[in-house]
């Protein structure tokens, strides 16, 4: 059979296109969120054991009915987080912090703290929410930083921690033991 010299010419352009668009994939871009996308997080709970979502690591901190909710949002290049605790003891400093990764039966199993600049150790890359609850074990705070999330890179957890944040020093940003933990959903 003889294939007609128009058919053959257009045979062989295409193979030839073909094999120029092969070769390696295009690199993945990273997933941004578009400046007006709102993203939510939250987890609410009472701290313990059994709820994976909702667990206390420590009891004397976090007695039995102590409970939290954390609300995130974040729009328009701010990110808006709230929390309210109760039934922690009473009249003391609590320090808290969005961490990396979800809560899970070790209490490093959340993380290192989640940073919105990669090592930047400080309140306008960190959220930080430290307490002091109240006669009845209450408590609340909220932060409010200048960058948007990106759904690329979401935080996993609140962690409240047995001492307030260290604001300075060669210990900054540390907060002493994981007391409880939220994951975030």
């Amino acid at each position: 059979m003889r294939v007609p010299a128009s058919l053959l010419v257009l045979m062989t352009a295409t193979t030839v296109l073909a094999g120029a668009c092969a070769g390696p994939p295009a690199p993945v871009q990273n997933v941004k969120t578009a400046p007006d996308e709102t993203v939510n997080l939250n987890a609410a709970g009472e701290f313990g054991t059994e709820d994976p979502g909702a667990i206390a690591y420590d009891r004397k901190l976090a007695p039995e009915g102590a409970q939290a909710s954390v609300t995130v949002e974040s729009s328009d290049g701010q990110t808006r987080t709230s929390l309210v605790v109760e039934g922690l003891l009473p009249n003391r400093r609590y320090g808290a912090h969005l961490h990396a990764k979800p809560c899970g039966k070790r209490p490093d199993d959340a993380g290192p703290h989640y940073q919105h600049h990669p090592g930047q150790i400080d309140a306008a890359s960190e959220v930080w929410l430290d307490f002091t609850t109240d006669k009845e074990g209450a408590g609340r705070s909220s932060s409010r930083n200048d960058w948007a999330l990106e759904r690329a890179k979401l935080p996993g957890s609140l962690v409240i921690h047995a001492k307030p944040t260290v604001t300075s020093g060669p210990e900054v940003g540390q907060a002493g033991d994981r007391v409880a933990c939220l994951t975030l959903k």
